[in-house]
């Protein structure tokens, strides 16, 4: 820190308790001042002659037949004081950035100006701050600090503005320039090391784009806008590391209990309202802040109350981000909410598709299919959803971004699990939102075996489970359902043949309809509950129906392929679809 002494006598100022001070002199003193709650007993003289203020107020005195003054408003109060009448005396006093901004204000006020002396204390502050504090970085922060206090002095004298332009100077200069020390808390030190950079170390240290974060983040809310509104205007700071301090800021001094952001709630909310207003414009294509720390940022702008326009800014910020979400960070918001910010991202996503280039980059990251996990997995934990809520983010999701039901399967089954009491209409509302033909092998097995679907869903499941084996290729695994069966055109012949096939697996099936559930045989024929009897009637109509006659079979908003050929018609038409 650099500090400057003024004057080359001793200080003989001395108190007598605390509210009394006194000048040490072979003259008795011939004035009396009081600021805020201190007594000086000091003399005209000295004062007179640095301080044009103090010239007008001593003669007032003697129009009043008074030697008593009082000083009410003097910036810094007795404390400032005591150092300008220090100096008038001659008196050694130091300036450094703790106090310098006091002194200067208080200079002003008392109006030491070069038409009073020459020399006098506003000049040598003033050369001192060019000189000295303005060139260090350090110095800068801390005078900085110090003005909000001697507001609005401290503005009028452009002493704000001077610190301000010095501090954002030196964050815009090439790092490889640096020649100052600085802190920064590197990540390859222990969590409370603070390490010092210096002009030494150089070589051994390459310093970091973000070296100037943890100190200008010691500044207040109101000053640290102002930097990094000047930062930002330059047009020369990285938005990543602009991104960075704002993530920096917020984990600095907002508090982590709700308690606390609640208790000091107007403080947080100019808190939250700044940091928002200061965040680089957000795209998919470039990540200045993460998903999760916007989404945290969104949960305390509504907890302190935060304006619309700042929630609905984060919503659109959150909404761009989406495919970086996690599911924990979700689960801290009402689904009403997510609702939103899904609706938002898929109507940026419908605006961007209408560029090829911009829905390639979408499509070829595998954007969209993240949010899609996303949701499914949000689904799947969220305890507190309606049965309205959860069809209604779920149908939010296009076909394209669930090219596999597994994650909805998961989060259908864990809702029917937590709600019993469903009607069958409900069920059967909820169950309509997944085609399982899209189920994996391993997610039908599941849903083969799960009492709690409906019975249809479940010959649903085992249905095209048995259309799988029996179009894939001899000797291979089960065909992959990632996309459904491709048709296959049937004669007259093969529909009797069909129609017969079915006749003999209902016979089959109604010898084993005790109450056992559905197994797998080597060959990928499926053995049905016997309460499915019913239902596999309407799937394969009898030799009654006409014989063109196509089955169908819904799952949920999909329709059934054809009813299977036979197995002469199978070998000629093998399709391969793993």
């Amino acid at each position: 820190m650099k500090f400057m002494k003024l004057g080359s006598k001793p200080d003989t100022f001395q108190s007598d308790g605390k509210f009394v001070k006194y000048a040490v002199s072979d003259l008795d003193s011939d004035v009396t001042i009081i600021v805020d709650e201190v007594t000086f007993y000091l003399h005209k003289f000295p004062l007179l002659s640095k301080s044009n203020r103090m010239q007008r107020l001593v003669y007032q005195a003697s129009e009043e037949s008074t030697d008593e003054i009082t000083i009410l408003d003097i910036p810094g109060g007795a404390k400032t004081f005591e150092i300008c009448a220090k100096f008038c005396y001659g008196m050694t006093v130091t300036l450094n950035a703790h106090n310098i901004t006091a002194v200067r204000c208080a200079a002003e006020y008392l109006e030491m100006t070069e038409d009073v002396d020459r020399g006098n204390l506003i000049y040598k502050i003033e050369v001192f701050l060019n000189s000295g504090i303005f060139r260090s970085w350090k110095d800068s922060i801390i005078m900085l600090q110090t003005t909000k206090s001697l507001l609005p002095w401290s503005e009028d004298l452009k002493l704000v503005g001077r610190c301000i332009d010095s501090v954002s100077a030196k964050i815009l200069v090439d790092p490889e320039t640096i020649t100052w020390s600085y802190t920064h808390n590197r990540k390859l030190s222990g969590p409370d090391t603070i390490v010092e950079y210096h002009r030494e170390k150089r070589e051994e240290n390459v310093i970091p784009k973000d070296w100037w974060v943890e100190d200008v983040c010691e500044l207040e809310i109101d000053m640290f806008k102002r930097v990094m509104t000047t930062v930002k205007s330059s047009g020369r700071m990285n938005n990543g590391v602009i991104g960075e301090a704002l993530r920096y800021y917020v984990a600095r001094w907002l508090p982590e209990s709700m308690e606390s952001l609640t208790s000091e709630a107007s403080s947080n909310k100019c808190l939250v309202e700044t940091v928002v207003y200061l965040l680089p414009r957000v795209n998919r294509a470039m990540s200045y802040s993460t998903c999760s720390f916007l989404l945290k940022l969104l949960k305390v702008s509504i907890f302190v109350g935060a304006d619309e326009t700042v929630k609905e800014d984060l919503v659109e910020n959150v909404s761009l981000k989406l495919h970086e979400a996690s599911v924990k960070d979700l689960l801290i918001h009402e689904v009403e909410l997510v609702h939103r910010i899904v609706e938002k991202f898929m109507a940026d996503e419908k605006r961007g598709s209408e560029d090829d280039r911009y829905k390639e980059f979408v499509l070829g990251n595998g954007i969209l299919l993240s949010v899609g996990r996303l949701i499914d997995a949000y689904l799947a934990l969220n305890r507190d959803l309606t049965l309205s809520s959860f069809v209604e983010l779920s149908e939010l999701i296009p076909e394209s971004a669930r090219p596999i039901h597994d994650g909805l399967y998961k989060a259908i089954d864990t809702f029917l699990k937590e709600h019993p009491e469903l009607t069958k209409s409900e069920k059967k509302r909820l169950c309509g939102l997944m085609d399982v033909r899209k189920l994996t092998s391993d997610a039908s097995t599941h849903a083969a075996q799960n009492e709690r679907l409906p019975l249809r869903v479940v010959v649903q499941v085992l249905y095209f489970e048995q259309l799988r084996a029996n179009h894939s290729p001899v000797g291979s695994v089960a065909a992959s359902s990632h996309s459904p069966l491709p048709p296959v055109k049937k004669t007259v012949e093969e529909e009797k043949g069909g129609e017969e096939a079915a006749t003999t697996k209902k016979v089959e099936l109604s010898k084993k309809s005790r109450g056992s559930k559905s197994t797998r045989s080597g060959g990928g024929a499926q053995l049905m509950p016997s309460r499915s009897r019913r239902i596999f009637e309407k799937i394969w109509p009898g030799k009654g129906e006409s014989s063109y006659k196509s089955s169908e079979v819904s799952s949920g908003s999909s329709q059934s392929p054809p009813a299977k050929s036979t197995s002469s018609s199978s070998r000629r038409r093998r399709h391969s679809i793993s």
